[in-house]
């Protein structure tokens, strides 16, 4: 169940939307001030949070600020809708440009409130699943089911073949030399043969079928490379 903060010094309001969004599914905490809500979002980040605009103490603007130069990058990409009386252009500009992803004028009504809070939410799943893949020529991997697919097809790699493969990935812009690899994948205190790195090289290649394996190149004498397919044929023939 996805998690709202209500942030609203307006008792009624408060909790109207406290009954309202529960009824609609979804789990909501409630606070009077942004510093209350700032100090639970420490402990455990929400899915999306409303923020009212007036406040006591800090108001919603700079709290959201606040919440954008966070280290957190969970909070840092917080989908936060911005509530308030303001209604002229240059106070929802404002209020936009510091950092709110979306502007609602009181009064308000529920049903759109409640369609606007589902589009907020859709839009944060979407940018999610994209930052969870990553794809390098006929390679793709799923980071958070931990899936890899070669031409179309799912290949079955143990933990450390995924982790060799995410590794080289993720750094396929570069050459990664054999010790950084060992370092990454088997730990600074591993003292086995360097043949470990290049079996499983091998079975990755194999694995990865043939446009895939290609995929993987040999620098000789420094490590390897991730290249896309049709680079990597490429390279082949210079």
């Amino acid at each position: 169940m996805e998690v709202i903060y209500i942030v609203e010094d307006d008792e009624n309001i408060r909790n109207l939307l406290s009954v309202a969004l529960t009824g609609f599914g979804y789990q909501t905490e409630a606070f009077e001030t942004a510093e209350e809500a700032l100090a639970r979002m420490e402990g455990e980040a929400p899915d999306l949070a409303v923020f009212d605009w007036m406040l006591p103490g800090m108001d919603g603007t700079d709290a959201i600020k606040a919440i954008r130069s966070k280290e957190n990058q969970e909070l840092r990409q917080l989908p936060i809708l911005l509530l308030t009386a303001k209604d002229k252009e240059l106070d929802k500009v404002e209020g936009l440009d510091g950092g709110a992803d979306d502007y609602m004028v009181k009064p308000f009504g529920i049903l759109e409130l409640s369609a606007r809070i589902r589009s907020l939410l859709r839009r944060t799943r979407k940018e999610e699943k994209k930052e969870n893949q990553i794809k390098v020529g006929v390679i793709q991997a799923d980071k958070q089911i931990r899936e890899v697919l070669s031409d179309g097809n799912v290949v079955d790699l143990t933990k450390k073949e995924y982790d060799l493969l995410l590794c080289l990935m993720e750094n396929h812009s570069r050459i990664l030399t054999r010790e950084e690899l060992l370092d990454r994948i088997w730990g600074y205190s591993y003292e086995g043969e360097s043949r470990t790195l290049d079996m499983h090289i091998r079975t990755l290649r194999q694995k990865l079928g043939d446009r895939g394996g290609a995929c993987i190149k040999t620098i000789r004498g420094v490590g390897y490379r991730m290249l896309d397919a049709e680079k990597a044929a490429w390279q082949d023939k210079t």
